[in-house]
C-alpha cells in the first residue's frame, strides 16, 4: 500500500496523530520519498527544529522510520538522513489491537470478580473492601455509598471484546 493510501485512511491518520501530536503530524502527513534530512523537513514544512526532531524519533521508535548517519569530513559533523517506512503501519496497528484486547479482556475480568460501591454526590467508584473500610460513607462529602451494578459496562466490554476477536480472528473459545 502506498503512503498516499494509507495516509488517506482515518485510522491511520489518528493513530499517527496520537503517536506524534499535533506538532509532529505535519512530519508524519508529508513523507518524501526517499531520504530528507530532519532541517530539510522543518524548512520544507515551516516548523521547529526541535519539534521535527522530536516527531521523527517517535517515529523511530515505532518503527516508521530510519536514519542513515553521515560524518561530514572536513567538519566532523554528523548528518541524519531519514527514510519513511510506513509499510509497517498495519502491522503496528495489529499489535496495537492485540494490546487493546488483552487489557480489555483483564479489565472486563476484574469489574467481574469485584463488588463496587459509588459515591452518587461525587461520582468516586470504590471496591468492596474500600466501602467497608469507609464504613459505606463517601471519604469526601459523607454521602452514603450506594452498591453499583455494573452489568452494563461488563455487557460493552464484551461486546467489544467479540468484536476485536472477530477483526483480529480470535477464536476465544480455543
Amino acid at each position: 500500500m502506498a503512503f498516499e493510501d494509507l495516509l488517506e485512511d482515518p485510522v491511520v491518520q489518528k493513530y499517527l496523530h496520537e503517536l506524534v501530536g499535533p506538532k509532529g503530524m505535519p512530519v508524519a502527513a508529508a513523507p518524501p520519498d526517499g531520504e530528507v534530512t530532519d532541517e530539510e523537513l522543518a524548512e520544507e514544512l515551516d516548523l521547529e527544529l526541535n519539534d521535527v526532531r522530536r516527531a521523527l524519533f517517535i517515529l523511530y521508535e515505532n518503527d516508521l522510520a530510519s536514519y542513515r548517519r553521515l560524518r561530514d569530513e572536513d567538519s566532523g559533523w554528523l548528518t541524519y538522513l531519514w527514510t519513511f517506512e510506513y509499510e509497517n503501519i498495519p502491522e503496528n496497528l495489529e499489535e496495537e489491537m492485540y494490546r487493546l484486547y488483552d487489557a480489555l479482556e483483564q479489565r472486563e475480568e476484574y469489574e467481574r470478580n469485584h463488588e463496587f460501591y459509588l459515591c452518587e454526590i461525587c461520582s468516586i467508584r470504590f471496591e468492596f473492601g474500600e466501602a467497608m473500610d469507609f464504613g459505606f460513607e463517601c471519604p469526601e462529602c459523607g454521602s452514603p455509598l450506594e452498591s453499583m451494578d455494573n452489568d452494563r459496562l461488563i455487557g460493552s466490554m464484551h461486546d467489544r471484546l467479540e468484536s476485536l476477536e472477530d477483526e483480529l480472528n480470535i477464536d476465544a473459545d480455543a
